[in-house]
């Protein structure tokens, strides 16, 4: 099996899911696996449990990503996916709410207590940190795609703030060339993340 960096930099991620290709498959679930156990512990949700929902949201995700299209600006992979995710918290806590009282000590107690009064309002968590953490697993995919001066003068001009003159002189590169690695990374940046 390939690393992410072979796969072709023409095409998105999802289109290369949706393909099958297995590669972009395991770049997905990579990407996005831990997002959906964030929103799954968010809702309420005890470590196995939100284990357990992530595999089954990603058996949905699998059964369904043929089907996705982005037709409109809105229509999102993250979207969709938060959708999936949403109705697989809607069924477990349908399912949890239907069996019957259980007898219990404290910890018993205080999961019920976590629940979510009504599941249905929980709307697509954005705190912000769930994106970065995204942003930081994208950015760890592609590291190994480029070499190590492409890396170092994106880096240093869009995450550290150096002036472009300043890394050009250290990396030996000229200004347009340093602004170009940003550019090139940033690139394999929106097509990893696709539309979010």
């Amino acid at each position: 099996m390939g690393s992410i960096g072979s796969l072709s930099t023409s095409l998105s991620l999802i289109a290369q899911a949706q393909r099958g290709d297995t590669d972009a498959w395991n770049a997905v679930a990579d990407l996005y696996g831990p997002l959906v156990y964030r929103w799954a512990r968010q809702a309420g949700m005890q470590d196995s449990d939100a284990a357990d929902l992530m595999q089954d949201v990603f058996v949905d995700v699998a059964q369904g990503i043929a089907g996705f299209r982005k037709e409109k600006a809105r229509d999102t992979f993250r979207g969709w996916l938060w959708t999936i995710t949403h109705n697989r918290l809607r069924r477990f806590f349908r399912m949890l709410n239907s069996r019957p009282a259980a007898i219990g000590g404290s910890d018993a107690n205080q999961f019920l207590q976590a629940l979510p009064d009504d599941i249905e309002s929980v709307g697509e968590p954005d705190d912000g940190e769930s994106t970065t953490d995204l942003i930081q697993r994208a950015v760890e995919m592609i590291r190994s795609d480029f070499e190590d001066h492409t890396w170092q003068a994106f880096w240093r001009l869009a995450i550290s703030g150096h002036a472009a003159a300043e890394i050009g002189h250290d990396l030996q590169m000229n200004e347009k060339a340093v602004r170009q690695a940003k550019y090139r990374v940033l690139c394999r940046l929106r097509q990893i993340l696709g539309d979010d």
